[in-house]
């Protein structure tokens, strides 16, 4: 009898158990969030979900990658226009004007309300650096959480330059010119002497550089740019060097728009000494080239000397907050927005993860103060280069709903240029009445 009834006891706690489940699982609230990232950076994000989830066991934050920014965002859009949209969606920061216009998301300035912190998790906005916080402040409101901001530097092997009588770091177009001339006049002489990615990124920063906007109304943030107006005396400046550089047989193209790999290939491989390319590869590059024998330089993007340095515009791309979420989940995505971006966090991502900027003063105060910039010089590279940059209209950067369009347009003009040679000044003007027949189309769209 005292069996029977332990017996039933014991029925009853199972019972009970797994009629509660359900229950239990409910209260586990799922954040989902998606980045344009299948290879480590993925995987670091994914464990970074994992400290936060244990840190907060009412949630669940699961990270999904993408190829890349055209992926996700495709995959974004079908996802919203299905009503099944992720919490947190990685978007590059030429689609900024589109997310504005497409309704789908909420200013995570809005959504933050004035509030220090999200479920225990410290508001990190304050903390960002001016010329990322610039870029992304738009109507005095932050649109995005900014993460991984990049921008153009210089890699250089130092040992071929020295080699060729190279002196210094070229800092200017005109220096690189001369150092140019120094490397091809060898014999034998290399396959070239310099190579970046041919991607209308290239030619904004050096718009910006100029201080010369990209797009009229003030880079489209006062009001809506109507007009894209690159093809000024200092777009025709950069087209006709970029023109003139491989002419000379200087720059090396691959033949193939958006190569980012030749280029990274060009400098890991000894190939050529130097190349432009997002600072974001500085991990990759620096370790390749290691393990190839060849020790790494980086410095500052060279920049006209007949115009003198501005600045340099950011890359990379920020996180946005869907717009219409529960508020427990939309509460979820902001504290995960703020633990990814903690000063231990941004940290370790602008370092041992990858090349990316620090994005808030008090993580490049920590590699400092650990001295990781000291024993890691290539890496302080990026941050000084944006840090030091005079926030302006032309350095904020263009606000347009067809970028992505209009880069591709500019990327295909200096290709003609390049390969088909012609005039720069009628090819640009060319490319900028292409890029706003797209942009009137566009604005058609979300104007009266």
């Amino acid at each position: 009898m005292r069996n029977r009834s332990i017996f039933l006891m014991c029925l009853l706690v199972v019972v009970v158990l797994l009629t509660s489940l359900p229950a239990l699982a409910q209260d586990v609230t799922e954040v989902r969030v998606w980045i344009a990232f299948t290879d480590g950076r993925l995987d670091w994000t994914r464990e970074v979900a994992a400290a936060f989830n244990e840190a907060h066991p009412d949630y669940n934050v699961v990270v999904d990658g993408y190829a890349n920014y055209e992926e996700i965002l495709d995959a974004t859009v079908l996802a919203l226009e299905q009503g099944n949209p992720p919490a947190v969606v990685q978007w590059f920061e030429v689609g900024t004007q589109f997310a504005r216009d497409s309704g789908y998301f909420k200013p995570i300035e809005t959504a933050l309300d004035g509030r220090t912190e999200v479920l225990g998790e410290p508001v990190v906005l304050d903390d960002i650096i001016e010329p990322v916080r610039s870029y992304y402040t738009l109507d005095g409101v932050f649109t995005s959480m900014p993460w991984n901001s990049s921008t153009p530097i210089l890699y250089m092997n130092m040992e071929m330059l020295e080699a060729a009588g190279v002196e210094g770091i070229p800092a200017t177009w005109q220096d690189i010119e001369a150092a140019c001339a120094l490397v091809m006049a060898q014999d034998p002489a290399p396959a070239g002497c310099i190579t970046w990615p041919n991607h209308g990124w290239f030619f904004e920063q050096w718009l910006a550089q100029q201080d010369a906007v990209y797009a009229n109304n003030d880079n489209g943030r006062t009001e809506r740019a109507t007009e894209v107006v690159f093809n000024s005396e200092a777009g025709l400046a950069v087209a006709t060097w970029w023109q003139n550089m491989y002419n000379m047989g200087y720059y090396t193209y691959s033949g193939v728009q958006r190569d980012w790999g030749a280029t990274e290939q060009a400098i890991e491989t000894g190939t050529v000494p130097m190349v432009i390319t997002s600072s974001a590869d500085a991990r990759n590059i620096t370790r390749i080239a290691g393990e190839n024998g060849i020790e790494i330089v980086t410095s500052r993007m060279p920049y006209n000397a007949d115009t003198g340095w501005t600045g340099n515009l950011i890359g990379g791309a920020s996180l946005w907050l869907t717009d219409g979420l529960d508020p427990v989940v939309e509460d979820g995505a902001l504290a995960f927005m703020q633990f990814l971006n903690n000063t231990e966090n941004a940290a370790a991502w602008a370092s041992t993860v990858t090349g990316y900027i620090p994005i808030t003063n008090s993580a490049a105060e920590l590699l400092t103060e650990q001295g990781w910039y000291e024993e890691n010089p290539n890496f302080r590279v990026a941050f000084d280069q944006i840090n030091d940059s005079t926030v302006t209209t032309a350095t904020r950067g263009a606000l347009l709903g067809t970028f992505v369009e209009t880069r591709d347009i500019v990327t295909q003009a200096m290709e003609d240029l390049m390969l088909q040679g012609g005039d720069p000044a009628e090819r640009l003007e060319t490319a900028v009445s292409d890029a706003n027949a797209e942009l009137e189309a566009y604005n058609s769209l979300y104007t009266d």
